[in-house]
């Protein structure tokens, strides 16, 4: 019963998708040293700038990285559109966009003869320049009088969900909580984010990304006591995305972490 009203919440959330209107994701770009950042931004409903409000950074996948300031919001977004959700949880969400040529994350990626992709996360050097332009977006958009600083997230899938990793290791002590969806990450790399509440999800059958990159990052997490979920759907291939968004408890899950909430423990 729990399986099928799963599989009706995915079916509606994708009607929901396929008629959405994104057109109240405001179109901006960020601009450091020459080079630029699309992105988009979502005000709550009656923003009113001598309040603050939370805000969430969400990473999407290789497939939406481009220009057209258009592809991020294919998976997710709607979400965040949600009349209820909108109501309840007034937030602001900055959905900015990869450029083709660069990645969030620090990491090789290699293709063997049968055209499987291989993983392989780097522990330390530089950030690529979409993850140096992200840091300064992060640093241009928390810096707004109207941001909560207790309550700044993080979350993505694929590759921004690696992305999702990543940013929380380059920003110790800045978010709240973070999500992250079919990604991955070196395990020595945690103790720099086990402070940070993470869910983690991914799909059992994930031929793209496989599962065990989050498994050895929850594993790692829970050896330090981290404060970490886990959700592995077995029949899900890489989009795990499609169930992760239909959790009913993802944001009030994440909504309800504060940064003071861990420190203070």
């Amino acid at each position: 019963m729990k399986v099928s009203l799963m599989f009706l919440m995915i079916g509606l959330s994708s009607a929901f998708l396929r008629a959405q209107d994104f057109s109240r994701y405001e179109r901006t770009v960020f601009i450091s040293e020459g080079d630029t950042l699309p992105y988009r931004i979502l005000f709550p409903q009656n923003f009113d700038s001598s309040r603050k409000y939370p805000v969430l950074f969400f990473l999407h996948g290789r497939g939406e990285s481009g220009t057209n300031n258009e592809d991020q919001l294919r998976n997710g977004a709607a979400l965040f559109l949600r009349p209820e959700l909108r109501t309840k949880y007034p937030c602001i969400v900055i959905a900015p966009q990869c450029p083709a040529d660069s990645y969030w994350s620090n990491v090789k990626i290699t293709t063997d003869t049968a055209g499987k992709r291989n993983f392989s996360f780097r522990k330390k050097g530089k950030p690529t320049k979409a993850m140096q332009l992200l840091l300064g977006l992060v640093d241009r958009i928390v810096e707004k009088p109207f941001i909560d600083s207790t309550q700044i997230y993080a979350g993505g899938l694929s590759m921004g969900g690696m992305g999702t990793f990543e940013l929380l290791r380059r920003k110790q002590g800045l978010f709240a909580a973070a999500f992250a969806i079919c990604g991955g990450d070196v395990p020595s790399n945690v103790k720099k984010y086990d402070d940070v509440p993470l869910w983690i999800f991914h799909g059992g059958k994930d031929d793209i990304v496989p599962p065990h990159f989050s498994e050895e990052i929850v594993r790692e997490l829970e050896k330090r006591k981290a404060d970490v979920k886990f959700s592995l759907y077995p029949e899900a291939n890489h989009n795990s995305w499609d169930p992760a968004f239909a959790e009913p408890e993802l944001l009030p899950w994440l909504f309800s972490r504060k940064r003071t909430d861990h420190l203070e423990k």
